[in-house]
């Protein structure tokens, strides 16, 4: 009768727990930012894409992912070709969003994805490996950028499952 007792408990733990990753196939599929915020070394947050940011992070079973991120309220072009923006509008579009793409691992042990950036739309992380601890809890995956690549500090990012 106990060992009944027993085996149901961790049962009903196991199934209200919080979805860990269990392997690399957790993350597999499309995901929709929530946040992405930068973290400063004091401390100081701020929305690195403005408060609704708009993304996308597609992880594919084979190893290859693409991800972009944009402000929700970039500044549309004057002149209407985007070939032709003045210097003001193109730092703009640079300074709200981020894209790029190549393969990934997962590493179960350790917990962190690790993106072998093949082109970035900031150049300089194109060719180099980024690794990023991150947790997965039901449709949320969240993961840290060690060294963000605008204000300086890490950033935090949020994502919600696309089903």
């Amino acid at each position: 009768m106990l060992k009944h007792l027993l085996v149901g408990a961790v049962a009903a733990l196991a199934f209200s727990a919080p979805a860990l990753a269990q392997s690399s196939k957790d993350i597999v599929g499309t995901w929709d930012y929530v946040s992405a915020e930068t973290v400063a070394p004091d401390g100081k947050r701020t929305p690195t894409f403005g408060p609704n940011p708009k993304g996308i992070v597609i992880f594919q079973a084979d190893g290859y992912y693409a991800l972009i991120v944009t402000r929700a309220d970039a500044p549309k072009f004057a002149s209407n070709n985007r070939m032709q923006g003045t210097p003001e509008e193109n730092k703009a579009i640079v300074q709200a969003s981020i894209s790029h793409f190549g393969k990934y691992t997962v590493n179960e042990a350790d917990k962190t994805i690790t993106f072998q950036v093949k082109t970035s739309t900031f150049p300089n992380w194109d060719g180099i490996d980024q690794k990023r601890p991150f947790t997965l809890s039901g449709d949320e995956l969240k993961y840290t950028v060690p060294v963000a690549s605008g204000r300086g500090g890490t950033a935090e990012v949020v994502l919600k499952r696309i089903k």
